[in-house]
């Protein structure tokens, strides 16, 4: 169970992030070659993302029908067009969604993707061979559309999207999870003890920021 020290912390934490993002307003970056536009309610790539891009590029396959959820301004999603060919990203913030498809269309991805507005596997059909999902690392309430990328209040989304993706996925499906210890991770772990998939690390990396030394994670779920 994490102390309240740490809970405390890792609130601070988090609002000078939020901070930050909100100064950032809309700018142009790249992330492991491709070049994105990302309008000032859209959460960009974070430096410890291409944990999880590198894991994606890995991972695809050119027959796969991928899911990325919560796909923000469309990062993964355009990774795993590179290889696959039917790609579906949804995000609850229609900013997000409006971002993922322009930026399709700038790398030359627009034929290979669709993204969708909608809560979880709401506007769903269907199964999929990978699904990848980068979800909100915070537990508070989000206070804006913004934060809503970045805060789940009491992990309602994660729990949701733990206790369901079994049933979106076929036979042979896989899931790459991205999480870090800047989030309650011993709870990640204790939904994925519950899960009827089986959790694999495949890569982990330590950052000591702000005082604090936190590990991130990417998984792939599997049955």
């Amino acid at each position: 169970m994490m102390s309240h020290a740490r809970s405390e912390r890792l609130r601070a934490w988090h609002d000078d992030a939020s901070a930050q993002l909100h100064r950032l307003g809309r700018h142009e970056t790249t992330y492991l070659g491709l070049d994105l536009v990302v309008p000032e309610h859209v959460f960009p790539p974070a430096p410890m993302s291409e944990l999880l891009g590198r894991c994606v590029l890995d991972e695809v396959r050119a027959g796969d029908r991928v899911l990325d959820m919560g796909t923000g301004c469309g990062v993964n999603g355009l990774l795993a067009a590179r290889h696959a060919h039917d790609v579906t990203g949804v995000d609850i913030n229609p900013h997000a969604v409006a971002a993922a498809a322009a930026n399709a269309r700038l790398n030359g991805v627009a034929d290979r993707t669709t993204f969708v507005e909608g809560d979880l596997f709401g506007p769903l059909d269907g199964a999929f061979d990978l699904v990848i999902f980068d979800p909100p690392f915070r537990w508070f309430r989000p206070t804006d559309v913004l934060e809503v990328a970045i805060t789940d209040e009491g992990y309602a989304t994660l729990r949701r999207f733990m206790t369901g993706i079994d049933r979106w996925l076929t036979p042979d499906g896989r899931v790459l999870l991205f999480f870090g210890s800047s989030g309650d991770l011993s709870y990640l772990h204790h939904l994925m003890d519950e899960s009827p998939l089986s959790a694999t690390t495949l890569i982990s990396r330590d950052l000591h920021k702000d005082g604090l030394d936190v590990t991130y994670h990417t998984f792939r779920l599997t049955r």
